[in-house]
């Protein structure tokens, strides 16, 4: 009983802490929806309060001042386009990787996993002057470039564990078959990779939707802006319009949580799955 009563009390002590910390995480989005409905003076003189009066037109004019349907368009574009060439570049490099565990494809993984380590600021110059040359500058095609590099090692690096748990006998059954090596990839092991096909979108897709640093150094046309750089154009040197800029980030954060919520539970499954045997 008194086993019963200590394992009762842990887990209430536990549960106690996560929905603290769960309070304490949800703040900043309390913050920043009572936020944006406020007066520019009511949220200065009292940002924490609940709003005396709720100015829903702060919502239209930041739709209409950031022109969000076509910056929306533009940073779904960026993030399909971006997850499509990095999933499928990376689960194909990945399964050639674990298929050939030869000196070269284990010194190309330790490559790329050593890419996770370097910091974008270092190389921020060297990656503008390569676009530039390679006439990628003002480009949605050329900034998508950009992101495979910067998405594929990660994204190799769970697909490679991934692959490492797939049995090789599926795969010998198919070429008995008389399948090629590209159909026993796309006919076989790309359906197993399911999992991890969603765990690497919904990750690179937070990262590339909110992104602003790199689509700010190659997309310097006012009609490419994504989201985050529409909404920074609330921000000058002298004036900052918090009234708006509140509701275009309340706008430009809906969606990527509306898809983050729906296929979050894909996260956790395809991480364990491949770290099985990884």
């Amino acid at each position: 009983m008194d086993t019963g009563n200590r394992y009762g009390l842990r887990w209430l002590t536990i549960e106690v802490i996560t929905v603290i910390i769960a309070i304490l995480f949800l703040v900043p989005f309390y913050f920043l929806f009572v936020n944006s409905v406020k007066s520019f003076g009511e949220l200065l003189s009292d940002s924490a309060g609940w709003p005396n009066e709720f100015h829903f037109e702060n919502y239209s004019k930041a739709w209409k001042i950031t022109n969000f349907p076509h910056v929306f368009w533009n940073s779904l574009q960026i993030t399909v386009l971006s997850n499509i060439g990095i999933v499928l570049f990376a689960s194909m490099a990945a399964y050639r990787m674990v298929r050939r565990n030869t000196r070269i494809n284990r010194f190309l993984f330790s490559l790329f996993v050593a890419a996770m380590v370097i910091p974008f600021q270092s190389i921020m110059i060297p990656l503008v002057k390569v676009t530039y040359n390679f006439g990628l500058l003002n480009s949605i095609w050329g900034l998508t470039v950009c992101y495979f590099g910067f998405g594929i090692p990660l994204s190799l690096f769970l697909f490679h564990g991934f692959v490492k748990s797939i049995p090789l006998e599926v795969e010998e059954s198919a070429v008995v078959d008389g399948s090629s090596p590209y159909g026993v990839f796309f006919r076989i092991v790309l359906p197993l990779l399911k999992p991890m096909f969603v765990t690497v979108i919904i990750l690179n897709s937070l990262w590339i939707w909110n992104d602003f640093l790199l689509p700010s150094l190659i997309l310097q046309r006012p009609s490419l802006r994504t989201i985050p750089m529409a909404t920074f154009s609330f921000f000058g040197q002298y004036t900052k319009q918090w009234d708006l800029a509140l509701p275009a980030l309340v706008l430009g954060i809906t969606p990527i949580i509306i898809f983050f919520l729906a296929l979050q539970r894909y996260i956790v499954e395809g991480i364990t799955a491949g770290s099985v045997k990884g």
